[in-house]
């Protein structure tokens, strides 16, 4: 799953640090959603999309395969 986390967070001129801090979780991981290691959960993910003031699908991408692979 793509995302655009580190966009988002480097176009308001925070660091890891400071996003995880604003949302209750660690640098460590919002390095792995950004480098793509780990897909956060539900209610993470809504809490970044709403932080950020995008919609969660403008946030995270699903890459499909051949036939909708996922």
């Amino acid at each position: 799953m793509r995302n655009t986390v580190r966009d988002l967070r480097s176009s308001r001129g925070l660091s890891q640090g400071q996003l995880g801090t604003a949302l209750g979780v660690s640098r460590q991981t919002i390095n792995a959603i950004e480098t793509e290691r780990y897909t956060p959960s539900l209610p993470l993910a809504m809490s970044m999309a709403r932080f950020f003031e995008v919609s969660v699908e403008e946030m995270f991408h699903v890459d499909e395969g051949p036939a909708g692979d996922q």
